[in-house]
Parts: C-alpha cells; sequence; structure tokens
C-alpha cells in the first residue's frame, strides 16, 4: 500500500519561537534562541550557550495534574504534538482510537526529572522519591503519555539514534501508515540542560566554548570549534492520502516522498561513511534524481572532520555546488531528537512559500568544501523537493526527503 504519506499539522516547540508561525517567522528573520544557559548557574563550566526555550510556562497548555509527573522534554512533546494536532483541525475523540498511532523518538529521556530525583534519593532518602520517577525518565514515555492523553491506541513506537532518531521517528511513522494506520503523530524532541545533563553534553569535546550567540555555532565555517546544544523540536501528523480525503476539511503541508537509513563503517575499516549511501537510497526510494532536489538541510555538525564529510557526501551527489544548503538550526542549536523533525517542519514551509531561510551571520567556508550555504539574506526557490538529513553520535545516519502536494492530494 504505497499510497501517499502527507503532512497535515504541525506542532513546534523551538527555542526561537512556539507554534509554527512563530518559529517560521523567526527563521525568516534570523531571530535565534542561543543564549547564556539560565536554566542552572553554569559559570564553572568553559561551554556556557544553550538553546533554551525560555518563554513557555507549562501550566499555561497542560492540565496540573501533568505537571508532577513529567520531564520538561516531556512537556514540551505534549504540547507540540496538541499544536499539530489543533493544525490539522483534528479532535482525536471523533476517530477511531485504534486507527491513530504514536511514533516518537528521544535522545536523552527524562534527563531533568531523573536527576531531580536521584538527588533525592541520595540527599534525603528513598520516600522522598517521586513515584513518577518510574516512567518519567524513559525514552518511550513520550509516546505513552501523548497516546494516553489523546486517547491513540494505534500501532505506536519510540526510536533513539541521537541526532538522527527524529528522521527515523518519521521514516517508522511513513511505514505504519503504509501497512494501514490512516493517522500517525510523529516526530521528536529532547532537553537535557540541567547540570548533570549539562556536564554530559560537554563531557565529549564537540561543544562550542565561543561566548558570542552569534558566532557560537559555525557549521562549515573554516573555524567551526563545536555545535551550540538546544532543547525542543517538533511533532506532525501524517496521514494516508485516502484517509485524509475522507476528512471534510483540512490543509497538506507536503508529502513524505522517501526516506533511508544507514550505519557508518567502525573506525580504521577503510570503508566510506553511510551519509552518501543514505541520501542516494533516500532518492531512489522517493523516484527522484539528484537534479530534483532544490535545497537540502543540512545535519551540519559544526566540527571540522564531520562537516568535511558531509561536505564531500553532498559533492558526491549533486556536485560542486550542485544544490542550495540551508542550515536553520543555527538559530536553535543542535536538538538532538527534535532536531530532525525541526528540519522536516523548515524544508516544508521552505517549499510552500518558495524560500530557503539564511544562516543570518557570515561563514568563512572553505573552497574545497564545494558547497553553495545559503547565507546572509533568505533565498527565493521555486523547488518542489528537498532533503534532510541528520547524524547521531556513534554512526546513525538518516535522510528524509520532502516533496510539494496540491492541497486536494
Amino acid at each position: 500500500m504505497n499510497e501517499p504519506v502527507l503532512v497535515t499539522g504541525i506542532g513546534v516547540t523551538a527555542p526561537n519561537g512556539v507554534g509554527v508561525k512563530e518559529y517560521w517567522n523567526a527563521t525568516l528573520e534570523g531571530r535565534g534562541g542561543i543564549a547564556p544557559l539560565t536554566r542552572f548557574d553554569a559559570s564553572g563550566h568553559a561551554s556556557r550557550l544553550a538553546g533554551q526555550i525560555t518563554r513557555f510556562d507549562p501550566a499555561e497548555h497542560l492540565p496540573g495534574q501533568l505537571l508532577p509527573q513529567t520531564d520538561v522534554s516531556t512537556r514540551f512533546a505534549l504540547v507540540a504534538a496538541d499544536l499539530a494536532l489543533a493544525d490539522a483541525g483534528i479532535d482525536p475523540r471523533d476517530l477511531v482510537d485504534y486507527d491513530m498511532g504514536i511514533i516518537t523518538s528521544n535522545a536523552s529521556g527524562g534527563f531533568e526529572f531523573t536527576h531531580r530525583e536521584f538527588d533525592n534519593l541520595w540527599s534525603k532518602g528513598p520516600e522522598f522519591v517521586s513515584v513518577y520517577e518510574s516512567f518519567a525518565w524513559f525514552y518511550a514515555v513520550n509516546t505513552g503519555q501523548i497516546s494516553i492523553r489523546n486517547g491513540m491506541r494505534g500501532p505506536g513506537g519510540a526510536l533513539v539514534a541521537e541526532q538522527a532518531g527524529g528522521l527515523d521517528a518519521l521514516g517508522h511513522a511513513r511505514r505504519t501508515l503504509r501497512l494501514g494506520t490512516s493517522l500517525v503523530l510523529s516526530g521528536g524532541v529532547d532537553s537535557a540542560l540541567d547540570p548533570w545533563g549539562w556536564a554530559a553534553h560537554v563531557s565529549g569535546g564537540s561543544v562550542s566554548r565561543a561566548t558570542d550567540p552569534a558566532r557560537a555555532y559555525l557549521p562549515f565555517d573554516r573555524s567551526a570549534d563545536g555545535y551550540v546544544p538546544g532543547e525542543g523540536g517538533a511533532f506532525l501528523i501524517l496521514e494516508r492520502a485516502s484517509a485524509f480525503r475522507r476528512r471534510p476539511s483540512g490543509q497538506v503541508y507536503g508529502e513524505i516522498a522517501g526516506y533511508a537509513a544507514t550505519f557508518d563503517p567502525p573506525p580504521g575499516s577503510g570503508r566510506p561513511p553511510g551519509l552518501r549511501r543514505a541520501v542516494e537510497l533516500a532518492l531512489d526510494d522517493a523516484g527522484l534524481g539528484p537534479g530534483d532536489i532544490g535545497v537540502v538541510f543540512a545535519d551540519a555538525a559544526g566540527r571540522p572532520e564531520p562537516d568535511r564529510a558531509e561536505a564531500e557526501a553532498l559533492r558526491g551527489v549533486f556536485g560542486v555546488r550542485g544544490v542550495p544548503l540551508a542550515v536553520p538550526k543555527v538559530l536553535t542549536g543542535r536538538l538532538y531528537a527534535g532536531g530532525g523533525p525541526l528540519d522536516v517542519v523548515t524544508a516544508l514551509l521552505s517549499l510552500r512559500e518558495g524560500i530557503i531561510p539564511a544562516v543570518p551571520h557570515a561563514v568563512d567556508v572553505p573552497a574545497e568544501y564545494g558547497i553553495d550555504l545559503v547565507t546572509g539574506e533568505s533565498r527565493d526557490t521555486d523547488a518542489t523537493a528537498a532533503l534532510v538529513l541528520a547524524r547521531g553520535r556513534w554512526g546513525f545516519n538518516s535522510a528524509l526527503v520532502v516533496r510539494a502536494v496540491a492541497s486536494d492530494a
């Protein structure tokens, strides 16, 4: 059942905007959410910038009984899911419960929640540990909480592949729809900006130590020295085209046209990284060639070696400066499981609006990279298909193709 899988609703919780309109306007205007970390006193760390969601009161969005049992990342997920459903004009109570699925991705689990409860355990005793610790820390908790809140009893899943996981969730959601489910809510979020989570971020040695938010995260730049961690992400409503047609009204942002995932070979094997192969497989899955892709939303690691490897993969597929390259995550930081779905949202909006968002600051890209990075000002486009890339730590590669379609698809 390989009928088209359509995106009919979007929900965003990002450092530079909650809600799709606020996020898109901020992205086009070059307004970022990267700033000094305020969640705790980070003055003792060499890295102190993060993409935080600061203007967000969960009590304004969620019922009081959910707050004691949820980590901040789950609150972002619940709100993004609510926004996506509202954007699609869907009330889950009007649909068959077993015909609605939920596929999420999360790379950190409920970091802040579980670390707070660990502190209670060690400093006060087991009787002070929340009973909700039994599930609030878990990678699959967002799938569970969203399904309970919305009565979604269809196929469920949770994928963990660090930055690549969000695209994997969308790819798995498409597969689930083609197996017969009518609607799947899918995407990812992450948040690990508590003291222990921050220590985990910086311990890997890949986080930027810059103090200027505008110069902290410089993917593909000659002086790139690390990325900025962020929080949040996006959820999307995916529907089979035939199911969407049965609804009395609705909108279509585009189609999930192709998806592929690969894994890098072990270091020292002499075999090439798997990113280029993921791109080629995703294009083949979509039935498209390199010339059909009008813009690529890059993984953009912000470190010389992986940036060079990504540029090489893109040159190999598209040729030297063969396709415009967008990196909207310079405004938010890398959102881990939330990063891929947020890039997919941006890609769909770019195709719909005919504009590619720019990296707002100057970037010194080495000539040998051979890439066409969109910088300075946004660029008009008549593209009808876009490629989104994501790579996760330890070798995960994911590629997803989105395509513009008519609203009556």
